[in-house]
């Protein structure tokens, strides 16, 4: 059996890797998201991604370790195996923009003691800012009822997430 990837398949992955390279993210750390979206098993040893994605095992150590935290990728360990497997944790997505979301509010805050120190200020030089302000405070306030909708969206349709 042939378990190199097809060219459509590497393809695939650095199109994943290009659109999160434009959000900020190292390459690599993209292109192990496109492959743990499409890989047979969804479980893949550091050695099996270093192979696939034609870099070193130290590449994949960043990247994963890039990739855990927010929940998205997570490790996972074989009874009677030491070696360690990655995979897209079942709820990742939905973990990860939880997370992205939970920090709204914060992010709101800032803005208002922004506002705060420009009190006073000439109403253009707190333009940019109140339009932060106001998109989050928006924000905070629609984000539950979607996040509400999507749950119960996931829920009807088998959990998956």
């Amino acid at each position: 059996m042939d378990d190199t990837p097809t060219d459509a398949e590497l393809d695939f992955v650095d199109d994943v890797a290009s659109f999160f390279a434009k959000e900020g993210m190292p390459l690599i750390a993209g292109r192990v998201i496109g492959w743990l979206l499409i890989s047979d098993p969804p479980e893949q040893s550091a050695a099996r991604l270093a192979d696939v994605l034609g870099v070193s095992r130290s590449s994949i150590s960043s990247a994963t370790r890039l990739l855990t935290p927010s929940g998205l990728v997570e490790g996972v360990r074989r009874r009677g195996e030491r070696q360690e497997y990655f995979r897209i944790a079942p709820d990742g997505w939905s973990r990860m923009l939880a997370a992205r979301y939970a920090k709204t509010a914060a992010f709101r805050e800032i803005t208002e003691a922004g506002l705060r120190v420009l009190d006073g200020s000439p109403p253009e030089r707190r333009k940019r800012l109140d339009n932060v302000n106001e998109l989050y405070r928006f924000l905070e306030s629609e984000l539950p009822a979607l996040w509400q909708r999507w749950e119960a969206h996931r829920a009807a349709n088998g959990g998956g997430g």
